[in-house]
């Protein structure tokens, strides 16, 4: 190997011991209220999914109580957390037609005891037809996670929304349940292709059916630091969207591509990854800027009430 491979090879192993380190003394804290996060883009390909999983699973791991809804039919979501989801289990779609509470759906995961998971089925496919004619159609899964959320025993710190790229009644539901959209974008080409649309329909959401709901977190995906494409692509949405950027952010990795297909999240499958451990520091950051957050809502509420 030459000087310059070794040079680097080295700099890469003690930047990701110094980051581990860091990560080790940070302690993530916990939400008073549970945040009812949706991931969404309209656009494919984006690791809207993968996202999902490994931050949930990273938020577990740092100690919180995390529920996954899977609301794509695809049931990726399940199957990365080693969910059974096959056509007869109770699932979402057996919630979002009223004939189950969220309750009879849910399941372990594999992936770890503070992770659940309500899986998707191949039913789901069918569930935006069925949903057109019944009455609140847009609030269905809003109603039933509401009343599990009040009913459980032991309160979850996080619920992460899996929804299909694509704005039907499903996507829908997933904005009018939630209190947060997540959007993860690629570092490639025509990253923001698509995210004026998606945030139109947001802005719609708002105004008729969840005015409570904000674009609070946009994660940048799919990084490549060789090349300057993925400097200018990360560049061009900070400058965008300034406060809702993460500062960490997903590499590229053969790690996190292959873990689905054995079914588990990158934590479980190679928890040592470079991949793993920047889903660990997006999460941290998130929990950290979900306390700045409420702390600030909270003084902002004691001042005007003082006033």
């Amino acid at each position: 190997m030459a000087e310059t491979e070794k040079s680097l090879v080295g700099d890469h192993l003690v930047d990701k011991i110094r980051r581990r380190r860091k990560l080790a003394e940070t302690v993530s804290p916990l939400p008073e209220k549970t945040r009812v996060i949706t991931v969404s883009n309209q656009k494919g390909g984006v690791g809207k999914t993968t996202t999902t999983v490994n931050l949930a699973s990273a938020l577990a791991r740092r100690g919180a109580r995390v529920l996954v809804i899977d609301l794509d039919p695809q049931g990726n979501a399940s199957t990365a957390l080693g969910v059974m989801h096959r056509p007869e289990v109770t699932s979402v779609y057996d919630v979002l037609l009223g004939d189950h509470d969220i309750d009879d759906a849910l399941q372990p995961t594999t992936d770890n005891e503070n992770l659940l998971c309500v899986p998707s089925t191949i039913n789901l496919a069918g569930a935006e037809i069925e949903l057109v004619s019944l009455v609140a159609r847009e609030q269905r899964l809003r109603t039933a996670l509401q009343e599990f959320l009040d009913a459980a025993e032991e309160r979850f710190h996080y619920v992460f929304i899996d929804c299909p790229p694509s704005l039907g009644l499903l996507t829908v539901n997933a904005f009018v349940a939630a209190d947060e959209v997540l959007i993860p974008i690629q570092c490639e080409y025509y990253a923001l292709e698509g995210l004026s649309q998606l945030l139109g329909n947001i802005e719609l959401i708002q105004k008729h059916l969840n005015p409570g709901l904000r674009v609070s977190t946009i994660l940048l995906t799919m990084y490549d630091a060789r090349t300057n494409l993925a400097h200018e692509v990360a560049d061009e949405v900070r400058a965008h969207f300034p406060e809702q950027v993460l500062r960490a952010v997903i590499p590229r990795s053969v790690r996190i591509s292959e873990a689905p297909s054995y079914g588990q999240t990158v934590h479980a499958y190679d928890g040592a990854s470079i991949g793993a451990l920047a889903y660990l520091e997006a999460a941290a950051e998130m929990a950290e800027r979900g306390a700045a957050l409420a702390a600030a809502e909270t003084h902002t509420a004691t001042t005007d009430g003082e006033a």
